[in-house]
């Protein structure tokens, strides 16, 4: 069964703080993890003001004044997407790019009933990329968000599924959601809710699993193929839909299989040629499988996942004028921190990064362990020319950004 709760209300969680616990559902890791994570939903009631992170006011600031283009925005009505062409335009001198928001054909869609979705606003509006960022940290998968602004009355999407687990935070107005149990448990990535429409369909007018209406402040969390609906009440509904692009088992056969393939690749008994006139795979699927079973055996898939990991995610943002700041600026007493995000690996004495690698000599390689802890350290107890190579390459920060 689905749970309600009702949670705590800490609009001002520090940056190291568990935002499951304190803004999203009132249970610690540890709770979320054993009684909830990729089981069931959660409803959790007034689990925090989220004013902060989202806003009416930021959805009008980012469609009229931020310059925002395809694909950061899709336009739904009545369960279909409109075409892009439909709300964008160019924007006079110096932007005459097509692809650009209008903002006149968009106010004309949302009064006409249509939903606007602002996509990827860990990209767009800071406050909520850096929540996100805490959040993906936490929890260990890439996460990302998006906004839905309907009108009232309206609907903007029909019965469906997403591949990726969601957290609901409603921000204004009101949004009745309809949860129906999956047809598709845990669907991977490429089994979209369209391959299964028909029994979406069916499901979906059968007896709802929960039926609720979500208010500011309220959170609902969904795992991926939980099947759900949602239609705006009375008034504008703003919610953030925080999408929790998570890793799976399959994903990592996936990177342990191409370890393995790689491998077979360099053995040139697994080069060698068919014997002349085999019409099949009989002879030699045996003698195949054997070398393919023992080469999984052997394959580390650890660093093409880490490599796809890194892949997933973006390292903290980084200001070009306060980075060359920095240097310019910088000595023994000038603080330092690892940019947050990096995904920062040593391995040997290379360090590896979103933002790519770096080799280190024996003397350099303790100061750079010590800044893998993400914590403050000033230049002159690394090594001043340390802290400068890497402040150049976007690797540290000044511990105040």
């Amino acid at each position: 069964m689905s749970t309600s709760r009702t949670g705590l209300q800490d609009v001002g969680a520090a940056p190291g703080a568990d935002v499951l616990e304190t803004r999203l559902t009132g249970l610690s890791t540890e709770e979320f993890a054993r009684d909830v994570w990729a089981r069931k939903p959660l409803l959790t009631r007034r689990a925090s003001d989220f004013s902060d992170l989202f806003s009416s006011d930021a959805v009008d600031e980012l469609i009229s004044r931020r310059g925002l283009r395809t694909p950061f925005l899709r336009v739904a009505k009545d369960g279909s997407t409109l075409p892009e062409s439909a709300f964008t335009s160019s924007a006079g001198v110096g932007a005459t790019i097509a692809d650009q928001l209008d903002d006149t054909a968009l106010w004309r869609a949302f009064a006409d009933g249509a939903t606007l979705v602002l996509q990827a606003l860990q990209r767009t509006w800071g406050p909520v990329g850096e929540f996100g960022a805490r959040l993906s940290a936490q929890l260990g998968h890439p996460v990302q968000a998006n906004a839905y602004v309907s009108p009232p009355q309206s609907r903007g999407f029909d019965a469906h599924y997403d591949v990726h687990d969601v957290f609901v935070l409603q921000i204004g107005g009101t949004k009745r959601w309809l949860v129906h149990e999956p047809v598709h448990p845990d669907p991977l990535r490429d089994q979209p809710w369209t391959d299964h429409r028909s029994s979406v369909a069916e499901a979906a007018r059968g007896a709802a699993h929960l039926d609720t209406v979500l208010e500011p402040g309220d959170v609902l969390y969904l795992p991926r193929g939980w099947l759900h609906a949602a239609e705006a009440q009375g008034g504008v509904s703003v919610h953030l839909t925080l999408g929790i692009h998570t890793w799976t088992r399959y994903a990592l056969a996936e990177q342990l299989a191409q370890a393995a393939l790689a491998a077979l690749r360099e053995d040139p008994r697994m080069r060698g040629t068919l014997p002349l006139g085999v019409d099949g795979p009989d002879g030699e699927i045996d003698r195949v499988r054997e070398h393919l079973i023992a080469a999984v055996t052997k394959a580390d898939s650890a660093p093409r996942f880490h490599r796809a990991r890194r892949g997933q995610g973006r390292p903290a943002p980084l200001g070009p004028l306060a980075q060359l700041a920095a240097v310019d600026g910088l000595g023994p007493d000038t603080p330092v921190r690892l940019r947050a995000a990096l995904e920062a690996r040593l391995e040997g004495s290379r360090l590896i990064t979103r933002v790519g690698w770096l080799d280190f000599s024996e003397a350099d390689l303790p100061s750079v362990s010590r800044l893998l802890d993400g914590e403050a350290r000033v230049a002159g107890e690394l090594g001043v020319a340390l802290v400068g190579r890497l402040l150049r390459a976007g690797v540290l920060v000044p511990a105040g950004e």
